[in-house]
């Protein structure tokens, strides 16, 4: 009997042990804490992009969306973190015009910072006008813009947002056989400055449409 007892008692002391260790190891295993910097930076970032694409276009833009599946965060140093994305708004004619998005989130200040907005839509008319022009489909407006911000940065080193306008854009034969893309846009010099205009260039190779050197002008 005194044997039955103590087998009864180990069972009774091993689920009671199980029974407390149970509570304490389920939540570290599922409850993982949610990504809030990633959810605050997101939204942070759209608000602000939304805000410049209202600036720039007015009563053009409407129902302005971000694709979710599209957004790409990337930390950086300062707690920091770099979202990338895409997203569209009705025009006023009815037809959608897609964008790509940048910008730059701190944790620190939960303010955003380097906003870049560019309009991935196409005027396909010129390249009937022009049949001399290569496709802009075929050139990379992005590694232009990326050149463009790159510029821009270099001379105002807290810059704030950037918007390029996708109806400003012109191909037009540059030397040696080469292209170029012109186009407009506007700056904040700094957070909280008012915007201005600037004009850009980038220089492509015709035969490979790669993407050369960019310049700006304010």
């Amino acid at each position: 009997m005194s044997a039955l007892f103590r087998w009864v008692g180990l069972a009774l002391v091993c689920s009671s042990v199980a029974a407390h260790a149970a509570p304490g190891a389920a939540p570290a295993a599922s409850a993982m804490p949610a990504d809030g910097v990633g959810r605050s930076a997101g939204a942070a970032c759209e608000a602000a992009v939304a805000d410049n694409v209202r600036e720039v276009r007015g009563s053009q833009a409407q129902d302005i969306q971000f694709i979710g599946e599209k957004r790409r965060l990337a930390a950086s140093p300062e707690d920091e973190t770099a979202v990338k994305g895409e997203g569209r708004y009705r025009m006023a004619n009815g037809g959608q015009m897609p964008f790509t998005y940048r910008c730059v989130f701190s944790a620190k200040t939960q303010a955003t910072t380097g906003v870049v907005f560019s309009e991935t839509g196409v005027n396909r008319t010129q390249a009937v006008e022009k049949p001399w022009q290569p496709d802009i489909v075929n050139l990379s407006t992005e590694a232009c813009e990326a050149g463009v911000a790159a510029a821009l940065k270099s001379k105002h080193p807290r810059v704030g947002r950037i918007a390029f306008g996708s109806d400003s854009r012109q191909l037009r034969p540059s030397a040696n056989g080469g292209t170029r893309l012109e186009g407009q846009g506007g700056v904040e010099r700094a957070l909280g400055m008012s915007s201005i205009p600037f004009s850009y260039r980038c220089e492509y190779d015709t035969r490979t449409s790669k993407f050369l050197s960019a310049q700006v002008n304010e």
